[in-house]
């Protein structure tokens, strides 16, 4: 067993194949150069037998939107071990050094990413910092609001490769005041837009659906339908993989749109945010059949850099304790102080109010978890009274966070 390696560019091919081995897909010539575009070979730790690649884990650079700022972030990827090499240490090797590698580097506060199974990643510090909604619904008893009369707005269908730069900009309006979101640049784009034939399960090729208001394009889902009829009549299915809206109207005229397809009776979307709004549009919530799952796992590589860096829903002045076994730089006491406006994090000698671990901190990071749900829990512990009343309105924010997208 040779020690865990930078993989070069050349090395991609190999690194799909142990890839598909882990997580029991094919090999696609087409989806593999599309995920070509986005590799990042220097940001990867490649574990070889001989001459077999048997471990793997990378890491995409990007930022991430937080509580009223975006930071740059880890965006980790591809974690995997062959099914020949399980339980002999190689995922904790790779997963400790890449934090490592990352704290040592200095330019990324935290790491983000999707877990494959949830209890694998509390053990390296990550916390579940935005949960999802997948909705499942059969539609043809839903109702919306009606649009009001004096709302303009048009909607028109398209290729979504043929809006690019639109799509981008509305994107990166939106992603300003969406925490969960993740910033993307052209490679990104056009990762984002491919439409993989293998990846389509029977549906259709994607489209999308504009809406466009007085001051120009505010809204756009991106979605594709599946055709199936049974002895009753037609049975089609709406799949929708993005829903970006800048105003209320525009949001609502999608949803609409989508809702009522022809010759379809069915829609699902699986990266809802756990506020969305269709919860309180419809006449009957119960039918979106809406399922809470794992989205979004944060772990804070940099503590005081972390904290600084996002912003707080109400003024905030607090000591808390923080231990940390992997990143020990993370340990200790620190002071927070911060609001609306900003936020500063320096260590301390003053005696602490709560104390915790760095997961919790990860599960707070994105405004999503409660503070007072993690004491009742016991993850956050009060050392003294009302520090926790008084610093968990802070944490929160005014939207929760929301998985846009996997990587």
């Amino acid at each position: 067993m040779t020690d865990v390696v930078v993989p070069r560019a050349e090395d991609f091919d190999e690194i799909a194949g142990l890839l598909a081995l882990a997580f029991h897909v094919g090999l696609d010539p087409e989806l593999l150069e599309v995920e070509r575009g986005i590799f990042e070979p220097e940001r990867g730790l490649l574990v070889r037998d001989g001459t077999t690649a048997v471990a793997y884990a990378a890491a995409f650079t990007r930022e991430l939107g937080v509580p009223g700022a975006s930071v740059p972030a880890a965006h980790v990827t591809g974690v995997s071990v062959a099914p020949t090499h399980r339980r002999r240490g190689l995922l904790t090797a790779l997963m400790r050094r890449q934090l490592r590698e990352i704290r040592d580097a200095g330019r990324e506060p935290v790491a983000v990413l999707w877990a494959s199974e949830g209890r694998i990643y509390p053990r390296f510090g990550y916390g579940l910092a935005a949960q999802r909604l997948t909705i499942s619904c059969d539609t043809t008893e839903l109702r919306l609001p009606e649009q009001a009369a004096s709302v303009a707005g048009t909607l028109r269908l398209d290729q979504p490769a043929a809006r690019p730069a639109e799509l981008a900009r509305l994107y990166d309006r939106v992603r300003a005041h969406r925490a969960g979101w993740s910033d993307r640049d052209e490679r990104w784009w056009r990762y984002v837009l491919a439409d993989v034939k293998s990846l389509r399960e029977g549906a259709t090729e994607r489209r999308v659906l504009l809406h466009e208001g007085a001051a120009g394009l505010d809204g756009y889902a991106l979605f594709r339908t599946k055709d199936e009829w049974d002895r009753g009549g037609p049975r089609g299915e709406v799949r929708v993989d993005e829903m970006v809206a800048e105003n209320p109207d525009a949001y609502l005229a999608l949803w609409r749109l989508l809702l009522s397809i022809d010759l379809t009776r069915r829609l699902s979307f699986r990266t809802a945010a756990v506020d969305e709004p269709l919860l309180w549009l419809v006449n009957e919530p119960r039918q979106l059949g809406a399922q809470l799952s794992d989205g979004l796992w944060v772990r804070v590589v940099d503590l005081p850099a972390a904290l600084a860096a996002r912003r707080y829903a109400t003024d905030l002045d607090v000591v808390i304790e923080v231990t940390d076994e992997l990143l020990p730089e993370n340990a200790g006491r620190w002071h927070l102080v911060g609001g609306p406006s900003g936020a500063t994090c320096t260590a301390t000698a003053a005696s602490a109010q709560l104390a915790c671990d760095v997961r919790a901190l990860g599960e707070l990071y994105l405004g999503g978890a409660g503070l007072g749900a993690l004491a009742a829990a016991g993850r956050v512990r009060e050392l003294v009274p009302r520090s926790l009343a008084a610093a968990g309105p802070a944490f929160g924010w005014h939207r929760a966070p929301a998985p846009m997208e996997v990587f």
